[in-house]
């Protein structure tokens, strides 16, 4: 049973390392400056395309004007006039026509006639050229000029205006024209464009940056998401199956979560919301380590007696421990609880486990040394028994000597066979089988005392046992059950499958029972009850059992008989 707070984790830049953005802006800003300066290059290229073919539109409009003039028979006056007239077009800085050896023969300044222009051009080659080509000339107003020249021969044969006589020396034939074109608002034009293409290329890094740490962000918040789902599915499952209770309250003592064994513990039904104030469900002497515990640096353990739903009481291990945030601002307590009841048992046995290994030490040793002289006190009591045969008295007496020696070395060969580890033989067998046997043995003793013996023994499958060891283990119980009844009775002897666990086999008896006092010690060396007994019986039963990697219980009330319960397993 839990109760869930919501803790909507914030989002942070911050889970965005700045090497990321650098590194996006490495990769981007080449590429966009790339294509940029591409965007830039074509742009240039199509602004000399469109002078070019405007230059060359203007030549063969002016050809075509020539060639009119040509016809109507005009003169070098009519043809300076065509040209000064289409170079006050818009755009147009001037229009030149030049001989081959450059001499201005038409200009749309007319005081530059006469003059030479294009000496830095191969003039004789052009004029033969009827493509058109392109160069910058400087301009002294500021903009450069963007000059379209080629040939201009706008007839087939030479152009009857400028005609030279056949026979002047020195005079090449053949014509350019040169077309200056007004280069300040196509700058001007391209200036615009190269910035728009230019901050269109920043904007483009821009976008680009920023779709990449968009997805940078995406991809670290999907991550995040899951590990912080994991992380809490992880926590959620922990805390529910953990085997120690656990809550969680707030600083006002107020419960967050409480999960199953919290609740089991505090006697909270399943399925029921848990109280709100954690005072109403701590038991007070927790309630007081919580209060300690609210001011202390390091976490509180304590060990109090608990009164269990079941009506038990067992000891009961409470840790308390502060939550606080990084900087130390309190966010409440997490109180553990846990059963101990086990653990003390187990430091029990361990202890018991520990003196019984040091008092069947001690024991073995002692027997050693007893023994030997018994083996002298039994020789010499058979000499005297047969020396003084003839004397009933001392016969007797010899007798009692023996019989008592041989009691005493019965109680020093168990002695021994306690103190000794316990050496198995296992081999498959049926256990039922055995049991049968071990009661045929003891038939006539319980016949004797008309003890009736009630056997429920299916056939059950082979398991690994030591047969000897196991003999011995149903003989002792049985003559236990025998002398705890002392005329009739019943024996009970049942044995079955109990699943993975193996075998489970029940001797009970309807005699006078153990008294409480001694039940948690019937296991202890020595400790009997019978006048004549040694104590060492249950003692090697325990032994053989554990040996078997078993376990052997017994339950019994004064006056309504003992039952005990065996383990064995499968293998």
């Amino acid at each position: 049973m839990e109760k869930k707070v919501s803790t909507r984790q914030g989002w942070s830049w911050t889970i965005l390392s700045p090497w990321f953005i650098i590194g996006a802006a490495l990769v981007l800003t080449p590429l966009f400056a790339f294509m940029t300066v591409q965007s830039l290059n074509r742009q240039r290229e199509e602004t000399t395309r469109l002078l070019v073919e405007k230059g060359e539109a203007l030549i063969r409009s002016f050809e075509a004007g020539a060639r009119t003039g040509a016809g109507l028979r005009w003169d070098a006056f009519q043809l300076q006039k065509l040209l000064i007239e289409t170079a006050q077009q818009p755009g147009i800085d001037y229009f030149i026509i030049t001989d081959a050896t450059g001499t201005i023969l038409a200009d749309s300044d007319p005081y530059r006639i006469g003059d030479f222009y294009g000496a830095n051009l191969d003039l004789n080659r052009l004029v033969a050229v009827k493509t058109a080509q392109w160069r910058q000339v400087a301009n002294e107003e500021g903009a450069d000029t963007f000059e379209v020249y080629r040939g201009f021969a706008p007839t087939p044969g030479p152009f009857p205006i400028w005609r030279k006589k056949p026979d002047a020396p020195g005079m090449p034939s053949g014509l350019v024209i040169f077309v200056g074109l007004d280069m300040g608002p196509v700058l001007a034009a391209r200036r615009a464009d190269e910035q728009h293409t230019i901050w269109m290329g920043v904007a483009m890094v821009m976008v680009g940056l920023s779709g990449v740490v968009s997805l940078l962000l995406a991809q670290g918040y999907k991550a995040t998401r899951k590990s912080l789902f994991r992380a809490r599915a992880f926590s959620d499952h922990l805390m529910e199956n953990m085997p120690m209770g656990l809550i969680a309250v707030d600083p006002q003592g107020a419960i967050m979560a409480c999960n199953k064994t919290a609740a089991a513990i505090l006697a909270i039904p399943e399925g029921e919301t848990p109280p709100r104030s954690a005072a109403t469900v701590l038991p007070p002497a927790c309630r007081a380590i919580v209060a300690s515990a609210a001011t202390a640096g390091e976490p509180i353990v304590r060990e109090v007696r608990h009164r269990f739903p079941d009506g038990r009481t067992a000891p009961l291990e409470i840790i308390v421990s502060r939550l606080q945030t990084p900087a130390g601002e309190a966010m409440g307590q997490v109180i553990l609880f846990r059963d101990i009841s086990d653990l003390r048992t187990l430091q029990e046995e361990i202890a018991r486990s520990r003196h019984l290994a040091a008092l069947g030490s001690l024991a073995a040793g002692i027997a050693h040394e007893i023994r030997n002289p018994l083996s002298s006190l039994k020789g010499f009591a058979t000499y005297f028994r047969e020396r003084y045969g003839d004397v009933p008295d001392d016969r007797e007496t010899a007798e009692i000597m023996i019989g008592e020696v041989e009691r005493l070395n019965r109680v020093i060969g168990q002695l021994l066979e306690f103190a000794r580890p316990a050496i198995l033989r296992p081999a498959p067998g049926r256990i039922d089988a055995l049991i049968e046997e071990c009661l045929k043995i003891v038939a006539g003793d319980l016949a004797a005392k008309g003890i009736v013996v009630a056997r429920t023994l299916p056939p059950l499958p082979e398991i690994p046992f030591d047969r000897d060891g196991m003999k011995q283990v149903f003989l002792n119980l049985f003559l236990n059950a025998l002398t705890a009844m002392d005329r009739g009775g019943v024996l009970s002897v049942s044995a079955g499958e109990e699943g993975e666990r193996g075998i489970r086999i029940e001797i009970s008896d309807t005699g006078v029972g153990i008294a409480a006092a001694d039940l948690e010690r019937i296991f202890d060396p020595y400790f009997t009850t019978k006048p004549a007994g040694t104590g060492l019986g249950l003692a090697i039963v325990q032994n053989i059992v554990t040996a078997h990697r078993g376990e052997i219980t017994m339950e019994s009330e004064r006056g309504k008989g003992t039952r005990a319960v065996l383990h064995l397993p499968r293998g």
